[in-house]
């Protein structure tokens, strides 16, 4: 499979009063084929936020709003061959500041090592940043009881 250069094809998930920002690297190619975050349903993301938020997730985008979490990725387009983060080639980067001038996110947090990486090499952003660990199957070494554990300090900058 070569890799090929894709512009992201969905808009970031916020409102004005959002005090969260999630980033991923780059959507997934099931990600990209729903037009949504996190969509692969091997993923771990939607099952770790009912638990951290203790509710059964019905509306993704409302249950996003209501608890104040934007989501959207580091990357704007870059070359990649099919899901894969460590193909990741010609990478430039969305607005991550931009964003937060229009709401009230305290904090930004990136899920995985490639979007960790990713976000402190090109994202100048003056916001208190926590890479977390990747909710993928790919990541299938971690748990989803160690992924909460490590997840938990999103629940605690919103209580904050």
């Amino acid at each position: 499979m070569s890799s090929e250069l894709l512009v992201h094809p969905f808009e970031p998930l916020y409102d004005e009063n959002s005090e969260v920002l999630i980033l991923g690297s780059f959507p997934s190619v099931v990600s990209r084929q729903q037009n949504f975050y996190y969509a692969n349903s091997h993923n771990r993301f939607w099952p770790l936020m009912g638990m951290l938020f203790e509710e059964e997730i019905t509306d993704r985008e409302e249950f996003c709003h209501r608890h104040h979490i934007a989501l959207w990725d580091v990357i704007y387009s870059c070359r990649i061959k099919g899901s894969s983060d460590s193909s990741i080639a010609d990478v430039t980067v969305n607005d991550i500041a931009g964003l937060a001038e229009k709401t009230r996110i305290r904090a930004v947090f990136t899920t995985g090592a490639a979007a960790s990486k990713l976000y402190q090499k090109y994202v100048d952003c003056s916001l208190p940043h926590y890479g977390l660990p990747s909710t993928s199957p790919a990541n299938a070494a971690m748990r989803i009881s160690d992924l909460y554990e490590k997840y938990r300090v999103i629940r605690e900058v919103l209580d904050e």
